[in-house]
């Protein structure tokens, strides 16, 4: 066997890889779209607007609301960090209105948090929850904190425009309402503050909702309740059929 001394010389050059190559086309689909573009906006959630209505037990109090909810949100704070939740809450003589802003994290344990109580309280002081709005993925908060307000004197109407009116109507009317309602506070309450106070009715009293709109929706069974949501929610997507299960698999023609 013959073992030449001498080390055959190796080109410099770089052996052309790239040509024989297929050029590298970059892939993404609708979920890096928007994961790169909440990135660029420094977010580190999905912010999502939720819309409850809900009747009161006649005894309950405006501090006892928002104590329990203050609760709620503290409690959640320590697992989900840095979600902080905005909104408003206008406490009718008997029924609520509740406009919250977080992540989805968030909104699910605080509606998972009602209906905890629901259950294992026969007289639970928020009854018949209904969620009548969830927007996905806004933009930004237009709400600047979390704020309760009562509105203590109820405005008396001279017909009920939930006689005359259809669901899209009303819920149009709602969700009007509301849009002004909230931007008339992003504009007034200064952050920090104890918010608008109990003078709504008094200050702007054309941009809060009668109270028999409220009671209309919560009562409507077009609109789910947080558990029926949360089961939705928590069902798996991927439903196996029972001819996946069979073996031999069943021919089609």
């Amino acid at each position: 066997m013959f073992f030449s001394e001498h080390p055959q010389k190796v080109s410099e050059r770089p052996f052309p890889l790239e040509s024989h190559l297929m050029p590298q086309v970059p892939r993404s689909n609708y979920f890096h779209f928007q994961e790169e573009k909440q990135r660029l906006q420094l977010k580190k959630f999905l912010l999502h607007r939720l819309f409850l209505v809900a009747k009161i037990t006649a005894n309950i109090e405006k501090k006892d609301l928002a104590h329990y909810y203050e609760q709620v949100f503290q409690s959640i704070l320590k697992h989900h960090l840095g979600e902080a939740v905005t909104g408003v809450l206008l406490v009718y003589p008997t029924y609520i209105l509740h406009i919250l802003e977080s992540s989805s994290g968030t909104l699910y344990r605080i509606l998972s948090d009602y209906v905890d109580h629901e259950t294992k309280e026969r007289e639970y002081f928020i009854q018949g929850m209904k969620i009548i709005v969830m927007s996905h993925n806004i933009p930004t908060r237009i709400f600047m904190q979390w704020q309760v307000s009562t509105i203590k004197v109820p405005v008396m109407y001279l017909d009920d425009v939930t006689q005359s009116q259809s669901l899209e109507e009303v819920i149009t009317e709602f969700l009007t309402q509301t849009h002004k309602l909230a931007l008339y506070l992003f504009k007034t309450v200064k952050v920090s503050s104890k918010g608008p106070g109990d003078n709504l009715h008094q200050v702007a009293p054309e941009l809060l909702l009668p109270e028999q709109i409220i009671k209309y929706l919560c009562k409507s069974e077009e609109f789910m309740d947080p558990k029926t949501f949360l089961d939705m929610y928590n069902k798996p997507i991927h439903v196996i059929l029972d001819s996946e299960v069979v073996w031999p698999a069943p021919s089609q023609f």
